[in-house]
């Protein structure tokens, strides 16, 4: 046989379908796990996934699974793999492919739909035209007519969704599509055992151009983004060579090691700079980190906006160099080929330099920095005895392993687990509401981290932090975290309302009205228990049951150890749980 085919094996007992087909394409591309949900129509596909040993990771609601595969492709670095059934499968899974889309996260997604034969008929799981509506929120969808196309098609996909800017692909396998017998003469295999492409490099006067800036700049940092996920090494020896601040995009850390001299944290904090009376950045290099609102859009508290500043923006996709603001120099490159080929450049030159060290003994200190209103507020409300947040996510940070990942969702929840970030010492960590602002991702981004990380062979936490509110979308995702046996603690940071949205109107409105609409959660929830619904351990820290004639500094004290011994508590287990922070600050 050429070696352009795959050597396809014929399931026992039965012919050789189009599902068998798909998941055999599939593990020729690497794929060895896909998150789903069952549906008939992919039972074909479902069960050459078995043959071929593709573990699949099947969830409790579309949405989750889709987003579990962008949560794995974070972790991994791989393409993530997902699958739902037609129609009401499908249009679950919609928000998934948004929010993919939206964060160039690289994952393929299968799909099924009625006969080709059942078009316009009203079939069950009929009616929408999946690739209509689908083509707005992926880089390439398809529907597939005939068997033996599939694996041209799904080749196409795949390397479609991994390759330039990352984003999402679908491919729709009709039902009989799925369950035609395979005849291996007519079958179209086009890239399906091709290795991968090549990345584009820079251009090298553009290398010598950045070393010429970053020689002569007095403040310049890094800016670290999704797009430098697998750059990691090479930004160590560029470090290493130079000693520049290396920063993280909130919204995804990369495993660049939080215990190396030259991490400096979150970009938010070069924000802090004038307040400090530091001057700003004179030289801002973003390696495959967008502009917008996580990077303080175009207010110049983070970038900033002056002719003082300049800004090297390094990316893959072109049309995001210099998308809010000027920037100096802009490189469309691969960030790991454009890191390796400047600190290659470096190793030629025979002037070398290092960054001076009063300026990153300046920003590397902004990560250490707390807010003194923060650090001195009581950490029992004197006025309703609830827990204050900073003093809980604190603790919580504390109390974790090292090395942890974490998964940041929520709306205020979120805001004071970024601002706490550098006390839990994490390997990896994540905002998940991304550029859409998103509540809930994080049951799928944590499932997908955890999957991905224990393909590694490690066993690390993944913390998935969650407001009350952004709790209420997925939570259900408990029982799969269960079934699968991951080590993910969900911390549900729980004052009965949508603190955003109470703040907001609080804002707008509050000497007017003390009608907060649509703002309020049921106090009487209770998370703790519905975690042990789901066999595993569920557990409550509540500020409020202290007894009252206690101090208000000995009932903080017990409350936060309370916190460290529940961690302690689920660590032991080995498996998922969930604690329940009730009764913080509203």
């Amino acid at each position: 046989m050429s070696s352009h085919k795959i050597n396809l094996k014929q399931p026992k007992g039965r012919e050789l379908l189009g599902g068998d087909l798909l998941a055999q394409c599939l593990h020729q591309l690497g794929v060895r796990v896909a998150f789903g949900l069952h549906g008939g129509h992919l039972d074909a596909f479902l069960m050459g996934c078995v043959d071929v040993g593709i573990e699949l990771i099947d969830t409790r609601h579309e949405t989750v699974a889709v987003q579990a595969a962008e949560g794995y492709a974070k972790v991994s670095g791989k393409t993530g793999c997902c699958f739902v059934t037609a129609n009401s499968g499908f249009c679950n899974a919609l928000p998934g492919l948004a929010t993919a889309f939206a964060d160039r996260s690289p994952l393929f997604c299968i799909t099924s739909s009625p006969p080709l034969r059942d078009a316009e008929t009203n079939a069950l799981q009929g009616f929408h035209d999946q690739t209509i509506i689908a083509k707005p929120l992926t880089k390439f969808c398809h529907r597939i007519t005939n068997v033996g196309e599939i694996p041209r098609i799904v080749s196409l996909a795949w390397r479609t969704a991994g390759t330039g800017t990352p984003g999402p692909t679908l491919v729709d396998f009709p039902i009989d599509v799925l369950f035609t017998p395979v005849d291996n003469e007519r079958i179209a295999w086009g890239g399906a055992t091709a290795p991968l492409s090549a990345v584009p490099g820079p251009a090298p006067g553009a290398v010598k151009e950045v070393l010429e800036m970053l020689r002569k700049a007095e403040r310049p940092v890094v800016i670290v983004g999704t797009g430098a996920g697998k750059a990691v090494a090479e930004i160590e020896a560029l470090v290493d060579n130079i000693g520049i601040p290396v920063f993280h995009s909130p919204k995804y850390s990369t495993k660049f090691k939080h215990t190396h001299p030259s991490h400096a944290g979150s970009a938010m904090t070069l924000a802090l700079l004038p307040a400090l009376g530091s001057p700003q950045p004179d030289l801002v290099l973003l390696l495959g980190a967008r502009t917008g609102f996580l990077l303080g859009g175009r207010s110049g508290a983070i970038i900033p906006t002056t002719e003082a500043c300049k800004v090297i923006q390094v990316d893959i996709d072109g049309t995001e160099i210099g998308r809010s603001e000027h920037v100096a120099l802009g490189v469309v490159s691969d960030t790991q080929l454009f890191v390796s080929s400047l600190v290659a450049e470096l190793g030629k030159s025979s002037e070398k330099f290092r960054i001076p060290e009063p300026w990153t003994r300046t920003v590397l200190g902004l990560k250490s920095w707390k807010a003194p209103h923060n650090e001195s507020e009581p950490k029992i409300d004197e006025k309703n005895g609830h827990l204050h947040p900073y003093h809980a996510m604190k603790n919580l940070y504390q109390h974790l392993p090292s090395d942890s990942i974490v998964c940041i969702d929520g709306g205020e929840a979120g805001g004071w687990a970024m601002q706490l970030l550098p006390e839990a010492r994490a390997s990896l960590s994540m905002v998940c509401t991304g550029y859409l602002g998103f509540l809930g991702n994080g049951w799928g981004y944590s499932l997908g981290a955890a999957v991905a990380d224990r393909e590694t062979g490690s066993d690390r936490l993944v913390l998935n932090i969650q407001g009350d509110g952004s709790a209420g979308f997925h939570i259900a995702e408990l029982d799969t975290y269960k079934k699968f046996g991951l080590r993910i603690l969900t911390v549900i940071v729980n004052n009965s309302v949508w603190g955003m949205s109470k703040a907001g109107q609080e804002i707008l409105y509050g000497h007017l009205t003390k009608e907060r609409p649509a703002a309020i959660l049921n106090p009487s929830t209770r998370y703790d228990i519905i975690a042990q619904g789901f066999a595993m351990p569920g557990l409550i820290v509540d500020a409020t049951a202290q007894p009252s004639d206690s101090s208000d500094e000995d009932r903080a004290k017990t409350v936060l150890n309370a916190i460290g011994t529940a961690v302690d508590e689920i660590l032991q287990s080995k498996g998922p749980g969930l604690i329940d922070e009730n009764q913080i600050v509203v």
